[in-house]
């Protein structure tokens, strides 16, 4: 899985600068980044200029993250090939690319948004490598007709934790075999997501990535499931971010659902913690939350760990 942008989405999206003055998008993205913190994503989203500063400020992030649970999906489910997408809430199309990525057999994207100047970005940039597209006016209670996968990422912001598993609910309904929910790795989003899978897992759904199991989620306390993927910025994001180091790791929460039950072990919820005496994980499976420790002179299973990460099937 590669995090960053896509060659061909790289030069759309270079190709759609030209002639715009950087300090104007550097404004548009501020009074954007400010309203993305307080959890109005697509607030002020009028012009051009403003949908290709958020392209330009959030769509690498959004395609990494998307990228990750992807490739977690494709790691349980090897034989999954959808034909067809619909990415609800599409913004300028990073889930669709980063789905197309993952799944180079998928044939036909539908794109769902509400919003004009996102929806002529995304065209804009579907037009430079990704297969056939329909784009067209919605919210996410709006899609219709059946879709092998469906992706709904960063859409769920402004919702009550009701709201999103109502949401969730709708969307499973387009959904012919996945369904993959994408939220900031915050608190908030996280319980948006864990709403969702309770919701979905009540119609009937099975997870398939990251939960290794149906079971009402361990998670409580302070603490919350996320995960977290380091991305290259470009130039131009990092002007636009006001970032003098040239990458930035995103945190998400996502839940992936399918119709069929997967094979599966135990997620790793945080970074390893490495010492002298092995490594410790923490882990998440039907059994709930429990630690594991591997001891270096495990000749057999320490070789077999010891380059897994936070997020991988232990």
């Amino acid at each position: 899985m590669n995090p960053a942008l896509p060659p061909a989405l790289t030069a759309a999206l270079n190709g759609a600068l030209e002639g715009v003055p950087r300090k104007a998008l550097v404004e548009a993205a501020r009074a954007l980044s400010a309203g993305y913190r307080d959890g109005q994503t697509s607030k002020g989203l009028n012009t051009p200029t403003d949908a290709l500063a958020y392209a330009l400020a959030r769509m690498p992030a959004t395609y990494a993250a998307c990228a990750a649970a992807f490739a977690r999906l494709v790691e349980v489910m090897p034989g999954f090939a959808p034909i067809t997408l619909l990415d609800a809430g599409a913004g300028t199309g990073a889930a669709s690319w980063a789905a197309c990525a993952a799944w180079p057999g998928i044939a036909g994207v539908t794109m769902l948004d509400a919003n004009p100047a996102l929806r002529a970005l995304a065209g804009q940039l579907a037009e430079q490598g990704l297969p056939s597209t329909d784009i067209a006016a919605g919210d996410l209670v709006s899609a219709t007709g059946t879709h092998d996968l469906v992706v709904a990422s960063y859409v769920l912001a402004e919702m009550s934790e009701a709201g999103a598993a109502t949401a969730a609910r709708g969307l499973w309904q387009r959904a012919g075999q996945v369904l993959v929910l994408v939220e900031p790795g915050t608190p908030q989003g996280f319980a948006r997501i864990r709403a969702a899978r309770a919701a979905l897992i009540a119609a009937g759904a099975h997870v398939a990535a990251p939960c290794t199991h149906d079971k009402e989620c361990p998670m409580g306390g302070d603490d919350w499931c996320h995960f977290s993927q380091r991305l290259p910025r470009s130039r131009d994001h990092m002007l636009l971010k006001d970032a003098s180091v040239p990458f930035e790791d995103e945190r998400y929460a996502y839940v992936a659902v399918t119709r069929d039950a997967v094979a599966r072990g135990a997620r790793i919820l945080a970074p390893p913690l490495e010492s002298k005496p092995g490594l410790t994980f923490k882990l998440c499976d039907e059994t709930g939350l429990r630690g594991a420790f591997v001891a270096t002179r495990d000749k057999d299973e320490y070789p077999r760990v010891r380059k897994r990460v936070w997020g991988d099937l232990f």
